[in-house]
């Protein structure tokens, strides 16, 4: 039996609005998934670990400065487990180049905690995936047992 302080819903809305906000280039709303803690942490991909509020908002903003990211999500595992919930997601990031549009594969992870103010993001973790793993996830993704 689940513990009633775990509610699927509320940190999948959570993720929802944190990548809708990347996408958007919404610097409030998404600093707004970030719990109020100065021990959060975000890695980008090939980064640097950022710890508090302040890195985070300052990375996200030089991120952000062009306007959003076109990003999709593909591929949730979750591990849930009193107060918290891990996220493990494959981001799909479109880029465009001088030679047309581009795309790439990163892998995250990202930690939710269950606060007074309800579910927060406390890790972002995002590395850049090899085309070799991608093939075999997505091989994998589309096999039938």
């Amino acid at each position: 039996m689940r513990s009633p302080l775990i509610s699927d819903a509320e940190a999948d809305e959570l993720e929802e609005t944190f990548y809708a906000a990347l996408r958007a280039g919404d610097l409030e709303r998404l600093m707004a998934c970030w719990a109020d803690d100065e021990e959060v942490v975000c890695i980008h991909p090939g980064g640097v670990r950022l710890v508090g509020l302040r890195a985070v908002r300052d990375s996200f903003r030089e991120l952000l400065a062009q306007g959003g990211v076109r990003m999709q999500v593909h591929e949730v595992q979750r591990v849930h487990a009193p107060g918290c919930c891990i996220h493990s997601v494959v981001e799909r990031l479109e880029v465009m180049t001088g030679e047309g549009l581009r795309h790439g594969y990163l892998l995250a992870t990202n930690v939710y905690a269950k606060t007074e103010a309800g579910w927060r993001l406390f890790t972002h973790h995002s590395s850049p995936a090899d085309a070799e793993g991608m093939a075999e996830l997505t091989e994998q993704s589309h096999t039938l047992h």
